[in-house]
């Protein structure tokens, strides 16, 4: 592990101590967002140590143009990233004419950082000693507002503890910022225009080539001992800054403190002639409420949050711990208020991936929110698909491909493809096979039908058609085979017949015909809608289940598993429990060359087949084959431990799964991967809750119905979570000697614990 600085709680992450060494990576851990906006845990007073700066707006990004010198056809005209918006949460400080600066102090003491995710809140304190010897008590806390979701709080106090002294603060607002990942600190805003009128000031802005309006704004004021000061400030300001200065002479003993509300008003949501008027109205407004009035609405809409979402673990901090913060972060990067947005792999944590969509949402998120919120949620990130499924279509057509079929990028923005590295964009097709098999996943969990007829079959023809396309006939195997593909390992690059991606292929095909014969039985007038749209006939439909039908995969006798691909056998196949300790991670220790030469596995890959079909699969095959590819597994994606953790729970390994539930759930607070200064994992975390919720507790969708089969780890007393199944809410405990069951609901609902039936009434606990 690269850390183990975060002190263990139910509730918080905690740092104690300052170490300029740990800046970046609590930058990331202590991040905050409302879904609309989100910023890292920098500093709100000056910082002149390694820091990385990173404040976003969901939506907002810039379409870094692509070069590329030949071989164009295809290639993604862009590579998109996530902006980092305007600075808003600035305040610089001074005493006695020195500025603030923990980097610089002479000694800085108790210095304690909380991320309280039971209420939503960041708080900091310290003892600083400054060069002039004046000595400062420092209390800082901040949120992002879930009920004004364009707007931050901020309340930064500091007292005087060894003597009189004049202290200035100075809120600003900055235009003049930098992309953390840029290579050359290019600017990627024209500001239009700086305001300020009394204690509120205004930067309009607009982003270059996408040109999406940005008002940043700020509102603040100064109290002394808990008394508001009316005080006129002083202005500065430049072409892409402006600041308010107040000054006060202060006695030893006594706090000042400086509250700033502000945030970002922009054109996706409003008129973009109305966005300094309408900051200047919610500035008004959250300022009446109150810091903190404003943050009791922020502990109460927490609360309800965390009265579905949460899992609750007994006799385990840390396990604990690891669960609630990846719940915590998923909440703060999506809540399923707008059908425009997705789930980006960092969140709001960092630039990495570009802040863009990748098939994470749809492998591991969906079942998250399709459990844990209203159904329409899981439909709004459906929908999201639906509504980029002509850009689909054009990303297949650059390659060649024709008659509708569709190639959904494997990162997007705005449905068009944004990625610039070549194995990935053209070779990593199985991301079609996840947006389907989400389709899928809504139907089984909620029993709405209604989303295939409505926008989901035109989708699943999409993909069908360019499975049938991509397939190629081998007349040496008699068999349809899928060449030049990335499978979800990407230690693998450009090989032929990966199993997972031909096995989704054949499922893809197959579904989407079984859905035709359901809509145009069922729901004629939608199926003759679509059948004009798309041209669908009877003879292509026979040709998609010839290639369905005959499908390759390649299959070792002699290890009685399915080959990841063709040619796997060939490798050197040492285990990683034999490689040197030295050479991990792989990927920050060797060449490209050598990873794609060798057979490590960056996450799951076959066993991703055998996770979402395991109904495919006996018990015994999974098992052959997860003791084939787990020791060549190195974990390296944030995405690998949950499956593997999942898979060894029904294998009733519970040691070796509890591991990788630690793993996952620890990713980021324990740094496995030696990356959380980049940001977090966001979408994996969504497979840490999959662990607990799929793995130890067991759950599907089988015939209909919910089943468990629960299971608890040796280290934990008992864990419980909920399940809002088709609007009826089931709580579940696990101990170490029974399961309990309540219902929430009207209606009694029968379940299948360890395959048997049982019949649980509203409001009555069931044992097991």
């Amino acid at each position: 592990m690269n850390q183990d600085y975060i002190k263990a709680d139910h509730w918080s992450i905690i740092e104690e101590g300052f170490d300029v060494n740990q800046v970046k990576s609590s930058e990331s851990l202590f991040s905050i967002g409302n879904g609309t906006m989100g910023q890292r845990a920098n500093f709100e007073e000056q910082y002149s140590g390694p820091t990385f700066q990173g404040s976003y707006i969901a939506g907002v990004y810039y379409p870094d143009k692509t070069r590329v010198g030949w071989w164009k056809n295809g290639y993604p005209e862009y590579f998109a990233k996530v902006l980092n918006a305007p600075n808003w949460i600035g305040i610089n400080v001074s005493i006695n004419g020195e500025a603030l600066d923990i980097f610089k102090c002479k000694k800085i003491e108790n210095f304690r950082r909380e991320l309280n995710m039971k209420e939503g809140w960041l708080s900091r304190s310290f003892k600083a000693t400054l060069q002039n010897s004046i000595e400062i008590e420092v209390e800082s806390k901040r949120f992002l507002s879930l009920d004004f979701d364009e707007v931050g709080a901020i309340e930064y106090k500091v007292k005087l503890l060894n003597s009189d002294a004049q202290i200035n603060f100075s809120p600003y607002l900055d235009n003049g910022i930098t992309n953390e990942d840029s290579n050359w600190d290019d600017k990627f805003w024209d500001v239009l225009s700086v305001n300020h009128e009394d204690n509120q000031a205004f930067i309009l802005s607009r982003t270059m080539k996408t040109h999406f309006y940005v008002c940043t704004a700020m509102q603040s004021q100064v109290s002394l001992n808990g008394k508001v000061i009316d005080q006129q400030n002083t202005v500065s300001e430049n072409s892409n800054y402006v600041e308010f200065q107040y000054k006060n002479q202060i006695k030893k003993g006594d706090t000042i403190a400086l509250t700033k509300f502000g945030g970002y008003t922009t054109d996706r949501n409003h008129d973009k002639k109305e966005l300094i008027s309408v900051a200047k109205k919610t500035l008004h407004e959250v300022s009446k409420i109150g810091f903190q009035a404003l943050l009791d609405l922020q502990k109460a809409a927490w609360s309800k949050i965390w009265e579905m979402a949460d899992i609750s673990i007994e006799g385990d901090v840390k396990a604990q711990q690891g669960i609630r913060f990846n719940i915590f972060q998923l909440n703060q990067t999506y809540l399923g208020k707008d059908a425009r947005l997705n789930i980006g792999p960092k969140g709001f944590t960092g630039e990495k991936y570009g802040g863009s969509t990748y098939w994470d949402t749809e492998a591991y998120c969906i079942p998250f929110y399709l459990a844990t919120k209203d159904q329409k949620v899981a439909r709004n990130l459906l929908a999201y698909r639906y509504q980029q499924l002509d850009k689909a279509i054009e990303n297949a057509e650059k390659l060649g491909f024709k008659n509708g079929a569709a190639l959904y990028p494997m990162v997007t923005m705005n449905g068009e493809e944004c990625h610039n590295e070549w194995e990935i964009t053209f070779e990593e097709i199985h991301r079609n096979g996840a947006i389907a098999f989400a389709i899928y996943n809504y139907h089984r969990f909620t029993s709405d039908y209604s989303y295939i007829p409505e926008k989901g079959l035109e989708v699943l023809i999409g993909i069908a058609r360019f499975w049938h396309q991509r397939a190629t006939f081998s007349k040496a195997k008699n068999k349809y085979v899928i060449l030049g593909v990335t499978g979800p390992n990407e230690y693998e690059n450009n090989v032929n017949n990966n199993f997972y991606t031909n096995y989704i292929a054949k499922w893809c095909i197959k579904y989407a015909a079984e859905n035709i014969d359901i809509v145009e039985k069922d729901y004629p007038s939608d199926f003759t809608r679509i059948m004009n749209k798309v041209k669908l006939s009877k003879a292509e439909l026979t040709q998609w289940k010839t290639v369905a039908d005959n499908m390759y995969f390649p299959y070792s006798e002699d290890e009685q598993v399915y080959l990841q691909q063709d040619g796997f056998l060939d490798k050197e196949l040492i285990t990683v429990a034999d490689l040197d300790k030295s050479q991990r991670p792989i990927n920050q220790k060797w060449s490209w060359d050598r990873i794609l030469r060798s057979p490590y596995i960056k996450q799951a890959d076959t066993l991703q087949g055998f996770y979402f079909f395991e109904d495919d699969f006996t018990v015994e095959e999974l098992e052959r084959h997860f003791d084939f590819y787990e020791p060549f597994t190195v974990h390296e994606s944030a995405l690998s431990p949950c499956v593997h953790s999942i898979q060894a729970a029904k294998l009733g390994r519970m040691e070796q799964a509890y591991t990788f539930y630690l793993r996952t759930s620890r990713l980021d607070l324990d740094d496995y991967n030696h990356e959380v200064h980049e940001g977090l994992h966001i979408t994996s975390m969504a497979g840490t809750w999959m662990s607990i919720v799929e793995g130890f507790g067991g759950m599907r969708v089988k015939n209909n119905r919910l089943s468990f089969s629960p299971k608890i780890p040796k280290q934990w007393n008992a864990y419980s979570f909920k399940i809002n199944f088709r609007n009826q809410i089931l709580k579940v405990n696990v101990k170490q000697n029974k399961t309990q069951f309540e219902l929430d609901g009207t209606e009694m609902l029968d379940i299948l614990v360890n395959d048997e039936l049982i019949n649980i009434q509203p409001n009555r606990l069931v044992s097991v």
